[in-house]
């Protein structure tokens, strides 16, 4: 997420014709000069008959990826004078080569251009298909480049292909961060769309707890379509995180809150991130702004689960490798949905579970106390009667999520303002200390004392009731948390609101 400028030199000299790459390359980097050498022979250029060293400096930062090539090919045809060295030295070049001169798309164009504007470039070569992601860094010229024939115009001062025309009127329907899905289509289950509502305004992590069929995952799965806009740094912070992880083709600018849904047999690489030597994004990260939602949370191995506390906590999630430390952003809205028995059916008033009460308990226990208490809202959904099945067509339609969403972004406005001048915009982040200390206390503070004393409430969940008590202020436009939004609270916090 935080690039680091490489300049690539090139030097040529006596000895035996060979090309030496120098400056701690990764082996998929050292066969860049095999790639180069025929993309410069395809493209009817010449590459340099002698000795020819290149040097990645500085050199005791290890390198890796193929994004060095087009730098790599400048600098040895800016060795033989065919394109200009100066207007190199004040460009940035991203791009893969290919054995016949053309060039391919990369991965990280666009954190890499961040970084350069920040380091006070102004010109960057990217690959032409990878324009549009590039266009989204202000302040920067881009040049598009297809071929290898393209960069040496442009370094030669010869026009530059034309940009691809983005089509503004046909916007495409699908990506990380466009949702269809509407909570009119969710049946009942009037308690668990205001835990959703509630969740969506102070940006509270959720658990969903309930017989299968009883709408969930459903539920879940529309909470992105109640969530605010992502402003321009957060979508572009978002934007960068899949563009490192390779899964943004199109190369748009992903400005709503996206979905990550992983399957529950996903390693723990997976969810936090890895790879053998620079670590790709997780899903923990590539739900940065937005959900993560983990459907039937007990099948998911314990390790991966209770590797979720560090970033719940600090919003970060940071991975050690021999060679570099990588931090990556992962402030995301944790979404759970279980069941409370394997076979589902322990809470059904029919007595149709089969279950022994051990079997039971060993199910429940694969959710570590620490994750759950991390939790803010828990929510028991009750299953759908025939009756609210088939009466539905009779009955008007729920209320959409733009309904729903314009409460929540009028909530988050009073948060907002509230915490003005703190480091702070939703209830859920602010600290312990500040509720007690700078925000009005309860009216009813004496329930809270008894709570922890019975045991009822750990201290971390004094502080998770005050913050989601803040929110159910916000949301019935009140600037102080009385008796009402307390007992919502504690009920909301317990899994107990009915």
């Amino acid at each position: 997420m935080e690039g680091a400028m490489v300049e690539v030199e090139a030097a040529t000299g006596g000895g035996l014709p060979r090309t030496v790459l120098v400056g701690l390359p990764d082996a998929a980097l050292y066969e860049a000069r095999d790639r180069c050498r025929a993309a410069v022979g395809a493209s009817g250029l010449r590459w340099p008959e002698h000795l020819l060293t290149i040097n990645l400096t500085p050199a005791s930062l290890p390198k890796a990826g193929s994004h060095f090539d087009l730098a790599i090919a400048a600098a040895a045809l800016g060795s033989e004078e065919v394109v200009d060295t100066a207007v190199m030295s004040s460009a940035v070049l991203l791009g893969e080569l290919g054995l016949d001169g053309r060039v391919r798309a990369v991965r990280g164009v666009l954190p890499a251009l961040l970084a350069a504007r920040a380091a006070g470039f102004t010109r960057a070569v990217v690959p032409a298909s990878q324009y549009r992601e590039a266009s989204l860094v202000s302040g920067l010229t881009i040049w598009p480049v297809a071929e290898l024939v393209d960069l040496v115009n442009v370094l030669a001062g010869r026009p530059a292909r034309p940009a691809p025309c983005a089509d503004e009127e046909d916007p495409p329907e699908t990506g990380p961060g466009r949702f269809v899905a509407d909570l009119d289509e969710v049946i009942g289950q009037q308690e668990a769309r205001f835990a959703l509502e509630v969740a969506a305004a102070g940006r509270h992590h959720l658990l969903l707890r309930g017989a299968p069929g009883c709408g969930k995952s459903m539920i879940a799965a529309r909470l992105p379509s109640i969530l605010p806009e992502l402003v321009e740094q957060e979508a572009l912070e978002v934007t960068a995180l899949y563009s490192l992880a390779g899964t943004n083709p199109a190369g748009d600018l992903i400005n709503w809150p996206p979905l990550a849904e992983p399957h529950h047999s996903i390693s723990m690489a997976a969810m936090i991130g890895g790879g053998a030597r620079i670590p790709r994004p997780g899903a923990v990260s590539l739900a940065h702004r937005g959900v993560l939602f983990l459907d039937e949370a007990p099948e998911f191995p314990p390790r991966v689960l209770d590797s979720l506390r560090g970033p719940l906590e600090s919003g970060w999630v940071s991975i050690g490798r021999a060679l570099a430390q990588i931090r990556y952003p992962a402030r995301f809205q944790l979404v759970m949905a279980l069941n409370p028995c394997p076979c589902g059916m322990a809470d059904d008033p029919s007595g149709r579970c089969r279950c022994t009460p051990q079997t039971v308990m060993r199910y429940a226990a694969r959710l570590s106390g620490p994750v759950l208490d991390r939790v803010d809202v828990h929510q028991r959904m009750r299953p759908l009667t025939s009756a609210a099945l088939m009466g539905a067509q009779l009955m008007p339609r729920a209320e959409s999520s733009a309904a729903v969403a314009a409460r929540v972004a009028e909530a988050r406005a009073r948060a907002r303002h509230r915490l003005a001048g703190t480091p702070w915009l939703v209830n859920s982040d602010v600290s312990g200390s500040y509720l007690r200390r700078r925000l009005p206390p309860p009216e009813q503070a004496g329930l809270l004392e008894d709570a922890l004393a019975s045991g009822r409430l750990s201290a971390r969940g004094v502080d998770k009731v005050l913050r989601i008590a803040w929110t159910l202020a916000d949301l019935a436009g009140t600037d102080r948390v009385g008796d009402t939004q307390l007992r919502a609270a504690m009920a909301l916090r317990r899994g107990e609101l009915a």
